[in-house]
């Protein structure tokens, strides 16, 4: 899986993976984050996320990531949103009050920028890659974002045998395996959302658990 594959699964409005609506589970679980008015949350793998706009609501500074151009221009157009545009290196920077989002690849983020960052958002980002790549992602967003890890990840666990992904399985076991030598992980909800989500049903699977789990040591 590459950068081809999402760059076309844009171009193809295949992209079953985004929500219309801000997602329950961050407007549920984002007060564990701790992030004060004024502060920063970084949401890498962003697309088009009606989250993003949500957390600016909050008055919170949203830092996102993005491969495609196409998905980064819709969302501000969507949203009737005036970005300027400045070249960073490998990275687009579109800016926009306080919703940034860096287009290009997640790979080519360096620390310098998301000083500035309280806390990680992961919606789709870790369950949008295979197996082979998830590693090399934790290890980079360990890397760029300050320490110590604080995040809201939102995996899935589900046979993996019924369906390919992505979005792929991402068992609690896992979540350990790569965050768990990093900071506590602590288990917030795990509900079987088969039938909110039709399509995976469609698509092969009974049962599909989404789980929401804070990463971090506690913020209150």
């Amino acid at each position: 899986m590459d950068a081809t594959f999402w760059q076309q699964r844009w171009a193809d409005n295949a992209i079953g993976f985004h929500l219309d609506d801000v997602n329950p589970n961050l407007v549920e679980h984002f007060n564990v984050l701790g992030v004060p008015v004024g502060g920063c949350v970084f949401v890498p793998l962003c697309g088009k996320s009606q989250d993003l706009l949500w957390l600016a609501q909050q008055g919170i500074n949203v830092i996102g990531v993005e491969l495609s151009e196409k998905a980064v221009a819709v969302f501000f157009s969507e949203n009737q949103l005036t970005p300027t545009v400045k070249q960073f290196d490998h990275l687009e920077r579109w800016q926009c009050d306080n919703i940034t989002i860096y287009r290009g690849d997640f790979f080519s983020l360096i620390p310098e920028l998301l000083e500035g960052v309280d806390a990680v958002y992961d919606r789709a980002a870790l369950v949008a890659l295979p197996k082979a790549m998830r590693s090399d992602y934790c290890r980079h967003l360990n890397y760029i974002v300050p320490e110590p890890l604080t995040a809201l990840l939102v995996s899935f666990d589900y046979d993996q045998e019924k369906m390919d992904g992505p979005p792929f399985s991402v068992p609690a076991y896992e979540v350990r395996y790569h965050f768990g030598d990093v900071v506590p992980i602590t288990p917030l909800s795990s509900n079987n959302i088969i039938t909110e989500v039709p399509h995976f049903a469609k698509r092969g699977l009974d049962t599909i658990d989404e789980q929401v789990y804070f990463l971090g040591y506690p913020t209150r």
